[in-house]
């Protein structure tokens, strides 16, 4: 598995740990082993240039997730196809914000939206209810597995 992490931020980040998030995550929804990810830490005005961009909304956003190769996960015996699965990008300046409203940790909360960003990759989404439910059950569980194996 490839995944490559690089951070523009002036933010310091443990880039070996999100790199194993990534591995964790993409094992647990059995991805292609042979998959790529790109995960990038920017500054806000490089985020609210991507947020206008793409999302045609202003300011810095928490995470963008731009997918590649529309890889799904795998169900068990399945034999899937390698590919690249995307990009995702982070504004850690945002999640400072949002760590200490949500009263943990701004290292917690960029494994969270890294969580989140990678599970959209994955064609989750929560602009329905019950897909809300669904993605964000998914995302606490595979957080909280990977947390407490590091």
């Amino acid at each position: 598995m490839s995944i490559e992490v690089n951070n523009e931020s002036g933010f310091e980040v443990d880039e070996a740990e999100f790199a194993a998030l990534g591995r964790h995550v993409l094992d647990e929804m059995r991805v292609h082993p042979q998959s790529e990810l790109s995960i990038l830490f920017v500054e806000p005005d490089a985020m609210s240039d991507l947020h206008v961009k793409w999302m045609d909304e202003p300011g810095p956003t928490d995470v963008l997730s731009f997918p590649m190769d529309e890889l799904r996960p795998g169900r068990e015996g399945e034999n899937l196809a390698p590919g690249t699965l995307g990009d995702i990008v982070l504004c850690p300046d945002v999640a400072v914000k949002q760590a200490r409203t949500a009263g943990h940790s701004t290292v917690e909360e960029l494994l969270l939206l890294t969580t989140h960003g990678i599970l959209h990759l994955l064609g989750y989404d929560h602009a329905e209810p019950e897909e809300e439910k669904e993605m964000f059950a998914l995302q606490r569980r595979l957080l909280l597995t990977f947390l407490a194996n590091r």
